[in-house]
């Protein structure tokens, strides 16, 4: 067995034992094994045949003795016939899985991956599909093919498949530009092992839940029909029962309660089970998170590790803005075990001070900035360590953290495309965002915005605020978030790579400006990033960071001139190389 297969039955048992934990998830599960192993053992277990009559007990009501549900007009035990019945209804339901899951799912695999003309006549397909009256062509097929229920439910099976068709294609589009796919077809992968490692692995779950409902459907769709007598009379499905018995409702009312309490409550738990799925699946796809009582006791047991109980905390001091004492992140791995990735970080940040912090990717600077903005991942463990602006501890007390961060602390992302949201202007969400932190009027925030805007160069502002994220560009979309971080006149900004995602011009351009908002304004500012040439330009002192620790701190002509540490030395002549390289 490889490796891959290893890791992913290892995902699998893991959902199944997640699922299994989840009370919702497990007690639906239960229930439909149980129905599905009475479908099966109903021959053997039920009390007697589904045809099988006794006069005596015509109309009997429950727990008649040896007649647990009773008896319907015709003198046929009701727990019998639901048993028997449980056989055709499982079949149906099915036929329809099959039927609809394999026309849909390979339609919209198709359609979604290599698009044109087939995509073009599905999508044509399904749409028609989808606009016919299902029941209606149910009842027409009738006059065809008289009581047969196998082909009325692959009938609806075909009706439905769109559903799936739609649901795939439209996750195959959001996959099949993505780079490991491209990845896949440079090392030589055909499209058909590309679709079936890659693709299909990316809508398994969206179709595994989505099923869930389909089988959900199919039950109502079987009774339904069955019920409006156009299943087989001769036989026993949950849908022929409940027709029976609801044709003497007047002399056993009990007689309509049993299939419809079974039929109801078996399309409940398809439903409740296809939600505990979905959580499932998307709880498995994020990082692991631990619960409650371990992160308590993991927080019990780094209070006791030996911790730098001698870093002095000048977060009061007057020139300090910001001071991280003794900072450690973690994140939960498999085997319920804990991977620190910050350990115990020292920073201070002054006023009017660019402080750059570098390192390699995974050094663990990024989770420094995150911490101290109150946005680090909901499965992080802070074991450790203190935020210090003005002398309170922003990590003690998320009330002061939301409260400085907007407004005293602010933010400029990595991807300024990705932090706008495409379905409001420009100018609504710095107005927005600025009245939030600002006691300010709209027409105050709106004139306030509209020479910030100018400020940071911005050309015809008045007209950009009208203007929606995708009709800007990249520069411009960092220069808006750099006026909304500035807008409320915070004492800090934290900025994560904040020019990777630009070309070089307009990352001179940005780092100019970072610089004369930082000197107009006496803002500190903290820049996270692994780019050295930055950091000479644009930082007066620097942090260097390996595997979770600050190893070198100077003044960035220091770092540049004489750097103590190897690790130091080794960027430098990184950084050269590249630059040599790129020239």
């Amino acid at each position: 067995m490889t490796a891959d297969s290893g890791a992913a039955g290892t995902a699998r048992r893991r959902v199944i034992v997640q699922l299994l934990r989840n009370p919702q998830g497990a007690v639906c599960l239960a229930y439909l094994v149980l129905v599905v192993l009475v479908a099966v053992t109903s021959p053997w277990l039920a009390p007697s045949g589904p045809a099988v009559t006794d006069l005596n007990v015509t109309n009997a009501p429950p727990f008649t003795p040896g007649h647990l549900l009773g008896g319907d007009s015709a003198g046929r035990d009701i727990l019998s016939r639901l048993m028997w019945g449980s056989r055709q209804t499982v079949l149906a339901c099915l036929i329809i899985l099959a039927v609809s899951l394999i026309t849909g799912v390979v339609a919209g695999l198709a359609a979604g991956f290599h698009r044109g003309r087939f995509e073009t006549g599905a999508s044509f397909v399904a749409d028609v599909i989808m606009s016919l009256p299902g029941i209606v062509l149910l009842i027409a097929l009738y006059a065809l093919t008289g009581p047969n229920i196998p082909v009325a439910m692959a009938v609806f099976g075909l009706l439905i498949a769109p559903m799936y068709y739609r649901l795939v294609r439209n996750v195959v589009l959001g996959v099949r530009n993505e780079l490991y796919v491209d990845a896949a077809r440079v090392v030589g992968l055909s499209d058909l092992r590309i679709v079936g490692r890659h693709v299909l692995w990316a809508v398994r779950a969206p179709v595994i839940i989505q099923s869930s409902f389909v089988l959900a459907s199919g039950i109502g769709i079987e009774a339904g029909v069955s019920f409006l007598g156009l299943g087989d009379p001769a036989g026993a499905s949950w849908g022929i029962v409940l027709q029976d018995s609801f044709n003497g409702i007047y002399n056993n009312p009990w007689a309509v309660v049993w299939p419809a309490l079974v039929i109801s409550v078996t399309i409940l738990a398809l439903v409740l089970l296809g939600n505990a799925l979905s959580d499932v699946l998307q709880s498995s796809a994020r990082s692991k998170r631990l619960s409650p009582r371990r992160r308590r006791a993991a927080l019990r047991a780094a209070r006791h590790e030996d911790v730098d109980s001698d870093s002095i905390l000048v977060g009061s001091s007057d020139d300090v803005v910001l001071s991280v004492r003794g900072l450690r992140v973690a994140y939960p791995v498999a085997g319920g075990e804990l991977r620190e990735v910050v350990h115990g970080v020292d920073l201070d940040v002054r006023r009017g001070e660019i402080h750059g912090l570098v390192g390699e990717s995974g050094s663990g600077k990024s989770q420094v900035a995150f911490a101290t903005l109150g946005i680090l991942p909901r499965e992080a463990l802070i074991l450790g360590g203190s935020v210090l602006l003005d002398g309170h501890d922003l990590l003690e007390d998320e009330a002061k953290m939301r409260a400085a961060r907007g407004r005293r602390i602010a933010y400029v992302p990595q991807e300024p495309m990705s932090n706008l949201d495409p379905s409001f202007t420009i100018g609504k969400q710095l107005t927005y965002g600025l009245r939030a932190a600002t006691p300010l009027s709209a027409d105050q925030a709106r004139g306030r915005l509209v020479e910030l805007l100018d400020r940071v160069g911005i050309n015809d502002p008045e007209r950009v605020m009208g203007m929606y994220p995708h009709e800007i560009s990249g520069g411009m979309a960092q220069r808006v978030l750099i006026c909304g971080a500035v807008a409320a006149d915070p004492d800090i900004i934290v900025a994560d790579e904040p020019t990777t995602a630009l070309d070089v011009t307009v990352q001179a351009e940005v780092l100019e400006l970072l610089r004369e908002l930082s000197r107009e304004r006496g803002l500190a500012m903290i820049l996270v990033t692994h780019n050295l040439g930055v950091v000479a330009d644009l930082c007066d002192v620097v942090s260097v960071m390996k595997e979770g620790n600050i190893v070198e701190r100077a003044d960035v002509e220091t770092i540049f001139q004489a750097p103590s540490e190897a690790y130091t030395r080794e960027l430098l002549s990184s950084s050269r190389s590249v630059e040599l390289m790129e020239i």
